[in-house]
């Protein structure tokens, strides 16, 4: 049976939780700045540091990446999921790589009494794709929010922000949603990071023009392709029929970066940082982010021919 998502119905986003702010004025918030910095890995191009802040900070983890390319947009925008180790939920920041400042906005999910809760998920990937964000939930499939709903809470004395997801698509077949990208084909790319036995599925979904997923009669979303990875994989993208696939070598080795044809990746070993996550392509480049505290780069590598 081939991987399916059905969405689900959230709560609506009630009144209260604050009015709607425009993507412009969430980046006229950004005061924190990323730096330019040297990242191990061979296939290493350029890479930047997070303020020390956030560089050393023990309970934000960095997992998911996206891009303003995947959106179809013209900006130069890269947007970063964090998770957090003791229970507050997801945020996600907005980077503006030509001005390199950042800001991070909470992610939250709307519940049946009109309030919020933290979203609690590992985002371990993201796909940005028109003005929808897609957060990959593992087990429950995907969490899915919109630009028009970042919000201004009105009773924080800053007007701090807060992004309620509005949609879920629901996984019912066992499928986990590790990572997430977008294909040169327009389709989403969703696969499974796996031990041992576990599977390790990288499975595409068709998109509609507006972003969010093609569904059929049933009126879930049916995989359209299913190829399979390689163990512990982190993040991948599909370019030109080949595959891109990142591997964490621990916590003290550079990671290895797999590249080649479905059923046939080739292993290039110490190509990434240390701790590689999600992946994103944008300006022929795969960009990425390392996750453990004082090793945290957002970076960008030189796909091998081979």
């Amino acid at each position: 049976m081939l991987p399916r998502l059905t969405p689900t119905p959230l709560p609506p986003i009630a009144p209260s939780v604050g009015e709607p702010v425009p993507l412009d004025d969430v980046l006229a918030l950004a005061t924190r700045r990323v730096r330019w910095a040297l990242a191990p890995g061979l296939r290493v191009r350029r890479a930047w540091a997070w303020d020390p802040a956030d560089q050393h900070d023990l309970e934000w983890w960095p997992q998911g990446i996206t891009c303003s390319a995947d959106a179809d947009r013209t900006d130069d925008l890269l947007l970063v999921s964090w998770y957090s180790k003791h229970g507050a939920g997801v945020r996600i920041t907005v980077l503006d790589r030509s001005t390199r400042r950042y800001v991070h906005v909470p992610l939250a999910l709307p519940t049946s009494d009109g309030t919020l809760a933290p979203l609690p998920v590992h985002a371990g990937g993201l796909l940005w794709r028109g003005p929808w964000l897609y957060i990959a939930a593992t087990g429950r499939g995907c969490y899915v929010a919109h630009l028009d709903d970042l919000r201004r809470q009105p009773d924080s004395a800053g007007g701090d922000l807060i992004w309620p997801v509005r949609l879920r698509y629901t996984a019912d077949d066992g499928m986990r949603y590790s990572f997430l990208s977008l294909t040169d084909g327009g389709e989403l790319l969703a696969g499974e990071y796996g031990r041992e036995q576990q599977p390790t599925r990288l499975v595409r979904f068709a998109l509609a023009q507006d972003g969010l997923l093609v569904t059929g009669p049933d009126g879930a979303a049916t995989a359209v392709g299913v190829n399979v990875g390689v163990r512990q994989m982190q993040g991948a993208v599909r370019r030109g029929g080949r595959f891109f696939a990142t591997v964490s070598q621990g916590t003290r080795r550079p990671g290895s970066l797999f590249t080649g044809e479905p059923g046939a990746l080739h292993r290039h070993r110490f190509a990434t940082p240390i701790g590689p996550e999600d992946l994103t392509w944008s300006d022929g480049l795969l960009w990425s982010v390392s996750e453990h505290p004082r090793r945290r780069w957002i970076y960008a590598l030189k796909p091998p021919r081979g």
